[in-house]
């Protein structure tokens, strides 16, 4: 598997469990409805676990065009990839997104809160308001970005193949070998510890493809009244985690680089 392929499948993971608890949360006639918001953190963070190990030894499990951006302008990812990563991370959230209409078929017509649809794909501000949903996918993509750099230097010599971006060179120790298997994990409680903290004003996107391939699947499936893909809100958590994660990566080399 190639590692353009292996970012769209990771992504697909990452939109299928991660949307798929908010189909399950949200939609009418679940066994999850009402679940709750611990439920929804929680099951991204597992989201992003998952992907991470099922990906991560073939294309680091980037699985983020932030995640990717960031690697890039650290000069730990090469530039002429990047085009590549980001197509495959929006086609595999939208594939992802696509999976979950499939999942819960049968619950769409059920449901007829359009918002409420909407949210199992894409993201939108609990206060419509433009700015302030920026600065916060900003906060909240920085703090994932620099995190992730975080952990990856608790695993410092782990090879980047294994699990970008963690280290160069082979592991020399008990506590590099442990940490590059819980590098996922970490970075999916991390992902939880957003949800919970920072999650409340717009959902959390921190992720352009996790945004906007979903959207693009509600736009184009006929989900039983579906209402508006809310286009106008749509640039906003693809740009805003652009920002946020560069500007995490600077921080960290500013810290930490040799």
């Amino acid at each position: 598997m190639n590692v353009y392929l292996a970012e769209f499948v990771g992504t697909a993971i990452l939109i299928l469990l991660g949307n798929g608890v908010v189909a399950n949360v949200n939609l009418k006639k679940s066994y999850g409805q009402n679940g709750g918001w611990m439920v929804i953190a929680t099951a991204w963070g597992l989201a992003v676990a998952i992907a991470a190990y099922s990906v991560g030894r073939i294309s680091g499990a980037h699985l983020n065009p932030a995640v990717t951006v960031a690697l890039a302008i650290l000069g730990d990812f090469p530039w002429a990839k990047v085009p590549g990563y980001i197509a495959a991370q929006v086609a595999g959230g939208a594939f992802g997104a696509t999976l979950v209409w499939l999942t819960y078929l049968a619950h769409w017509g059920e449901t007829e809160n359009q918002g409420a649809k909407l949210a199992c794909f894409s993201t939108s501000p609990a206060v419509p308001k433009k700015i302030p949903a920026f600065i916060t996918e900003v906060i909240g993509t920085f703090m994932l970005v620099f995190g992730i750099l975080a952990i990856g230097k608790i695993g410092a010599g782990v090879p980047a193949a294994e699990f970008a971006p963690i280290g160069k060179a082979v592991p020399t120790s008990l506590v590099g070998v442990v940490a590059t298997w819980w590098s996922p994990m970490l970075v999916g409680l991390l992902v939880v510890s957003i949800g919970l903290s920072l999650g409340g004003p717009t959902g959390y996107a921190i992720n352009p493809a996790r945004d906007l391939g979903p959207r693009i699947a509600h736009q184009i499936l006929p989900i039983a009244g579906k209402g508006q893909s809310n286009w106008g809100y749509a640039l906003i958590p693809v740009v805003a985690p652009l920002v946020g994660g560069a500007l995490g990566a600077v921080l960290f080399s500013a810290l930490f680089k040799s």
